[in-house]
């Protein structure tokens, strides 16, 4: 097992006069020059448990509170730091890339093929198919604290997420789902080997206007034998509807492939991008990304993209605070903290429409609250569950130590 820096001594000394627990954490007293304490950390589960420097002979009292102080580095006394969160958005935009590959006789196909304005060259094309909102949390710098470890209390067992959020005292939770991140899935597309239905007439053809001549032919005589069939006049009837069936299927394979050399092929890819926002009060509309129909999603200073707009509405109903003329002599209660959030409407437009919508609460709009460091004493056992995206408390319970 390995432990904090500088209690390897103590880890040692323990164990000559303690017993193992559950296999990670050695109990024992014996004399100290000073308290030392040992960190397990177990599924992001935090157990904390602290040894006094002297044999004790009596029990513990049940009235300390627990103590609960803003996080200074180098000066807050030994510890569990954890952050309240800041609320942050990601837009997940999801895009369809569409790649076009001129056909080999897409010059001709106007002449043999009647078909008007076919693309000569490649291109490609962009579609913003859908816009999702994911409230998150990150750490926020501003809203540290540190729970003092104190064997009379009940309150350093906590979780936190990988980056320090506190997610719950006295209950082990899971982790908050991961994010989606920026990536690119091929789309299925149809596997067309146009020269497998290439004739031996058509192979030795001597110009590639009589090839694309020769092509245009097979086609229309693919349409004939496709017409004769379902018509029941066709040289040869299928038996049953199935056999039919693969007939109609295998020549409208034949027509697919060979009319590729005049119009081309197509294939897609499924992008997905992501774009943070922080609200943090009510804006007007402010340029907050552009999409091309033809780059995709582009730089804000490049003027090919069609700009996208974000606003911030807040809409808060908290009370205001009351001042009793005390504040000023107030003295800062060390106990848990917990935030009640402000809630915030966010809008995404176009120039054209609104694209997405939705109210979400925001920590940052909201204020600081304690929760009474009484309810972590030995006496009770209070279990809390916080919102990693907000710091607000979902639920909150208690039992009483019947001991």
């Amino acid at each position: 097992m390995m432990f904090p820096h500088g209690y390897q001594q103590a880890a040692v000394n323990a164990k000559k006069c303690g017993s193992m627990l559950n296999g990670n954490i050695f109990v024992g007293w014996e004399h100290f020059h000073r308290p030392f304490i040992f960190l397990h950390l177990n599924m992001n589960l935090l157990h904390c448990i602290a040894f006094p420097s002297l044999l004790l002979t009596a029990p513990l009292s049940v009235t300390a509170q627990t103590a609960v102080n803003e996080y200074v580095p180098g000066i807050t006394p030994e510890g569990i730091t954890y952050f309240l969160p800041e609320t942050h958005v990601r837009f997940v935009l999801t895009a369809t890339r569409h790649l076009h590959t001129p056909g080999e006789y897409a010059q001709y196909a106007e002449r043999y093929m009647g078909i008007a304005d076919v693309p000569t060259e490649a291109y490609e094309e962009w579609t913003l198919d859908s816009v999702e909102m994911l409230p998150y949390g990150i750490p926020a710098s501003s809203k540290a604290y540190t729970i003092a470890l104190n064997p009379k209390s009940s309150a350093p067992l906590v979780s936190l997420t990988p980056e320090g959020i506190l997610l719950a005292v006295n209950e082990e939770v899971e982790q908050p789902d991961e994010l989606p991140e920026a990536g690119c899935v091929p789309l299925p597309s149809p596997d067309i080997r146009e020269n497998n239905y290439l004739s031996a007439d058509i192979l030795r053809a001597s110009t590639r206007s009589k090839k694309a001549e020769l092509i245009a032919q097979e086609i229309y005589d693919i349409r004939e034998n496709r017409s004769l069939l379902a018509k029941g006049q066709a040289d040869f009837n299928p038996s049953d509807g199935n056999q039919l069936k693969t007939m109609l299927l295998t020549l409208s394979e034949s027509e697919q492939a060979l009319t590729s050399f005049f119009t081309g092929k197509a294939t897609a890819e499924r992008h997905t991008f992501v774009v943070d926002f922080c609200p943090k009060e009510s804006t007007e509309p402010t340029l907050f990304f552009r999409f091309s129909k033809y780059l995709g999603l582009v730089d804000n200073d490049d003027l090919a993209g069609e700009p996208y707009y974000i606003a911030v509405t807040d809409e808060s109903r908290l009370p205001e605070t009351v001042d009793d003329g005390k504040n000023g002599k107030k003295k800062e209660k060390p106990d848990l903290r917990y935030c009640v959030p402000g809630r915030a409407r966010i809008t995404l437009s176009s120039t054209t429409q609104k694209i997405t919508e939705a109210v979400i609460a925001v920590a940052q709009m909201g204020r600081i609250e304690h929760l009474g460091g009484e309810l972590f004493n030995k006496k009770f056992s209070t279990h809390v569950l916080l919102n990693p995206v907000t710091g607000n408390i979902e639920r909150i319970s208690m039992d009483e130590d019947k001991e």
